[in-house]
């Protein structure tokens, strides 16, 4: 039960202390969630509800209890539409929405003006290797740490999470582990960042088992080394629409030949193609898994996400493809880290 935030006020307050109170806030949304003897939520107050309540008749020092409403929106603790709810209040223009246990009392609240979402997510981002085709930047920096622009890498996607609003942050770590467990020694934007080690190269999903406990049903797998502004909440929302056991984000992948193509049977030209384009997608490198799969991953095994992929296939399970729009950059040459600090200027 949260207590301690500007925005909770007893309903036994006064009109002029919670126009006070109001007057202090900076820089969030100036609304007031108003608690009961007992703590519970029971309405809200803004200074438009006061402005009403005073053109009524009710004076500045009369209760709280006189202006606030109570008809206010809110969200279940664990409920599994919070997702689609907060999309449905970001249309409103609902800018703090505060969460309610089953018995009332407010257990979090969530600043829409700060955080895309809440996602109910685990991430693990992928940080062990080496990075050989960056050579010489990653002789003695982990690639995940070299900079575009002014940041890390691996920065972009923590703090990308981290405003989609994942808490349960993992990083596993092997080549050069010890900058990137010094670099996520304090927490960043108030969310403690988990390092993991891989004491051997597992391919690129293999040292998931390392981690020891996930708190929710469902967990991102990503590699650190991407530039992408992938949207994670529709992202999600599409995984459980089509209730998958794992989403793979698809890149568009375009191939133009400049001849005409035959069509053949045999040696027997049937057709010809004129100077066609093929279209694909290709395996972007995030992935979205219900938790129960994860025991398909063999413990200490080189294992990759394409063979988890056909694991699953091979199981009948439902692996779907979740077509990622906007930019994304694998940072693994030369040539893709000065394409990714270009974008930086410009986004």
């Amino acid at each position: 039960m949260i207590m301690n935030s500007t925005h909770i006020i007893s309903c036994d307050f006064s009109l002029l202390d919670a126009l006070k109170i109001l007057n202090e806030i900076k820089s969030q949304p100036m609304v007031l969630f108003v608690i009961d003897g007992d703590n519970r939520m029971v309405g809200t107050l803004t200074d438009g509800d006061i402005r009403r309540a005073l053109i009524r008749g009710v004076k500045v020092s009369d209760k709280v209890s006189e202006a606030m409403f109570r008809d206010f929106k809110f969200l279940i603790d664990g409920c599994e539409d919070n997702v689609v709810s907060i999309r449905n209040f970001k249309e409103q223009k609902i800018n703090l929405l505060p969460v309610l246990d089953k018995d009332g009392f407010i257990v979090d609240i969530i600043d829409l003006q700060r955080y895309v979402s809440r996602l109910p997510v685990d991430a693990v981002l992928m940080a062990g290797g080496k990075g050989e085709r960056l050579r010489p930047l990653t002789l003695n920096t982990p690639k995940p740490l070299i900079k575009v622009g002014d940041k890390c890498i691996i920065d972009y996607n923590v703090e990308r999470l981290i405003n989609y609003g994942i808490k349960n942050i993992n990083v596993t770590v092997n080549y050069l582990a010890e900058q990137i467990e010094k670099h996520f020694a304090n927490p960043v934007n108030g969310i403690k960042v988990n390092t993991v080690r891989e004491n051997v190269f597992l391919g690129t999903i293999g040292s998931v088992r390392f981690i020891e406990h996930f708190e929710n049903d469902t967990v991102l797998v990503m590699n650190s080394d991407l530039f992408t502004n992938i949207d994670y909440e529709s992202f999600f929302l599409h995984f459980c629409q089509h209730n998958a056991d794992m989403s793979v984000a698809a890149i568009p992948y375009n191939i133009n030949i400049p001849f005409g193509v035959f069509e053949l049977d045999g040696r027997d030209i049937k057709g010809v193609k004129e100077k066609p384009t093929y279209h694909y997608y290709a395996n972007a490198g995030i992935y979205l898994l219900k938790k129960s799969v994860l025991e398909h991953i063999p413990k200490d095994t080189f294992f990759n996400a394409t063979d988890l992929m056909e694991k699953l296939i091979s199981l009948d399970r439902k692996v779907i493809r979740f077509p990622l729009t906007g930019y994304w950059i694998d940072i693994g040459q030369h040539s893709e880290l000065k394409k990714a600090e270009e974008l930086v200027r410009h986004v």
